[in-house]
């Protein structure tokens, strides 16, 4: 009686741990890796005109109508002319995306970021800037601005003092060097994503997408 206890016990922790699996979301289950490659091969395809578009039908947002288990996140830049899904050829709930001019990380974007790590199980983000950047290259010129884009243009300022008098183009060493500044900012921003970070659970880089190609170039 006690070896048949034995057994029904081992097959039901057999069958939580299958049913765990299979709830588990599809961010928690892609690693950094993956998801890099994911959306490496997704941009090879939009730079060859060759998309794939997936997760467009009415089936996949019948799917995803009641939850979200997006693969990567992306905190880019506004700019119209670079959507992360087309670019990455990606589809509904594929992506969990945050987007300020200069991809300035205030207070709400790394609260947005943070949720998708804690609450969607995300283990790849993004920093996504862009080749001639008109937020960074305003922050260049200097000058006051009305509204409240003068503090944009200040948050920005950073990456304009660390790239000065440094050789080559101006504006592009300034785009890098925002990126590079968030991605650390992210990297070590307490309590919760520096945490996951140096867990190796979370991992976080920079890219820039070149307008001339369509190219998305990972940073070093």
């Amino acid at each position: 009686m006690k070896k048949t206890n034995a057994v029904l016990s081992g097959l039901l922790v057999l069958v939580a741990l299958w049913c765990g699996a299979l709830a588990a979301p599809e961010g928690a289950a892609t690693g950094g890796k993956a998801a890099e490659q994911k959306l490496v091969e997704g941009n090879q395809r939009y730079v060859a005109a060759s998309m794939a578009h997936p997760h467009q039908t009415a089936q996949r947002r019948a799917d995803v109508a009641h939850g979200q288990q997006p693969f990567a996140a992306i905190f880019g830049c506004s700019d119209s002319r670079v959507p992360p899904e087309v670019i990455f050829d990606q589809g509904l709930g594929d992506l969990f995306v945050v987007r300020a001019a200069g991809h300035v990380l205030d207070t709400s974007a790394l609260a947005s970021l943070e949720y998708a790590v804690e609450h969607l199980g995300i283990r790849y983000i993004v920093v996504l800037g862009h080749t001639r950047c008109g937020a960074v290259e305003s922050a260049l010129k200097g000058g006051a601005e009305p509204g409240h884009i003068g503090t944009l243009l200040k948050a920005l300022q950073p990456a304009v003092e660390k790239t000065k008098n440094h050789p080559g183009d101006p504006l592009d060493n300034a785009v890098k060097a925002n990126i590079a500044l968030a991605v650390q900012h992210l990297r070590t921003a307490a309590p919760l994503l520096d945490a996951w970070v140096k867990k190796g659970e979370l991992t976080i880089v920079g890219a820039c997408y070149d307008f001339d190609t369509g190219a998305v170039h990972l940073l070093p």
